[in-house]
């Protein structure tokens, strides 16, 4: 069974920094695509990044220059590391692990940026 969880997230002031995290068990991180996906109450899901197996990355370009995704495969954990937060920042932030079609998710993690 493939399991993810995130953690990180909690209350942080505009200008403040998280680092969101996400332990993937049940499968070898190192063959999925992950990505990091936000939502906020009324208002769609938005990709926020990706990060291919082989390490090609993606961003929205609501959160370039500010947020950095990246992965340790050797521990099975990704990352999200979120720095200048806007409170339009303010969601719960979801990673997920793809391959071959399957897609596994976690049950998120909440973040607020207060102005």
């Amino acid at each position: 069974q493939v399991t993810l969880v995130e953690s990180g997230g909690g209350l942080v002031q505009a200008g403040g920094s998280l680092r969101l995290s996400c332990v993937v068990s049940g499968a070898t991180l190192s063959l999925y695509d992950m990505h990091w996906y936000r939502q906020a109450p009324g208002i769609q899901r938005e990709l926020v990044a990706g990060i291919s197996s082989g390490g090609h990355i993606y961003y929205a370009e609501s959160v370039k220059g500010r947020f950095t995704i990246g992965r340790d495969n050797s521990k099975n954990v990704g990352f999200l590391q979120m720095n200048s937060l806007k409170p339009e920042d303010t969601a719960v932030y979801y990673c997920d692990a793809e391959n071959a079609g399957f897609v596994y998710s976690g049950k998120g993690t909440s973040v607020t940026v207060s102005s």
